[in-house]
């Protein structure tokens, strides 16, 4: 069985307070997106192993999020050994929850390979046991999230008449780090309140808070922002915790933005 996932962009991002198991209460909308995929293949075999394709990372077998998700349903309904591949294409530590993605579709393959007949409420909670926003990809539609992420809406949100370009530039930045350094504050205004209004009004008042962080951290991120804006971006923002910063276009924007090449050599 082979599949493709989906990355995600955040359309705004508040840390709202640090809750006493540690994880932040937020609230953000996960987008879905298309520009990159990973894809999965799973097939029976004698002994487990896992395939690591085309990546910008090296990790541990047991520390990879598919390899968690077949290990969680393993454990539960004595799964058979599968050979799992994963070949990437969403870069990582990038913002798009790519590692998130692949847990998702991994949960997803091995209900319909193996039958386990999971329900979607059952998919969702082992996909919040694996990551606060892995639920979000086991859907194909936005969602406003709140909690750690895991409780997820869907909104009424289309953004098919613009275009989304994505600047990811080599920088991997770790979510941990990201939460350590942040100041939990109460947002004026709601975020779904904001993520209803014109999205000409989003570039004053849609707001991720780590950007705050992350850009002073690494300034070429916030210069990129910006020529987002020059090049005619209606919105730009840093997605999660970043790296990656993206603009929404209109569909008929006359300038050719090549801005993987245009813009990250000069930074």
């Amino acid at each position: 069985m082979r599949a493709s996932v989906h990355h995600k962009i955040n359309l705004g991002l508040h840390i709202i307070k640090k809750l006493p198991s540690g994880f932040h209460a937020l609230e953000t909308v996960f987008y879905p997106c298309h520009n990159y995929k990973d894809t999965i293949e799973i097939s029976p075999a004698s002994q487990f192993s896992f395939i690591l394709k085309n990546a910008d990372f090296t990790c541990n077998i047991e520390d990879n999020l598919c390899v968690k998700a077949f290990r969680l349903l393993q454990n539960m309904y004595d799964l058979p050994p599968v050979t799992l591949t994963l070949t990437k294409q969403i870069p990582s530590g990038a913002g798009l929850g790519g590692g998130s993605a692949n847990a998702a579709l991994t949960l997803k393959m091995l209900n319909t390979l193996f039958s386990l007949q999971l329900s979607s409420n059952q998919l969702h909670e082992f996909a919040t046991q694996l990551g606060s926003d892995t639920a979000f990809f086991l859907y194909n539609e936005p969602m406003y999230a709140t909690s750690r992420g895991e409780i997820l809406t869907p909104i009424a949100l289309d953004l098919s008449k613009y275009k989304i370009e994505l600047v990811c530039p080599n920088i991997s930045i770790s979510t941990a780090q990201a939460y350590n350094a942040i100041t939990p504050k109460k947002p004026e205004i709601p975020l779904h309140q904001i993520i209803n209004m014109p999205i000409k009004k989003w570039k004053n008042m849609l707001v991720n808070d780590f950007e705050k962080i992350i850009f002073k951290q690494h300034p070429q991120l916030l210069q990129i922002k910006n020529e987002l804006y020059r090049k005619g971006a209606l919105y730009a923002s840093m997605s999660g915790s970043g790296s990656t910063v993206y603009g929404i276009f209109a569909r008929n924007t006359t300038e050719k933005c090549n801005l993987k090449q245009e813009l990250v050599p000069k930074l």
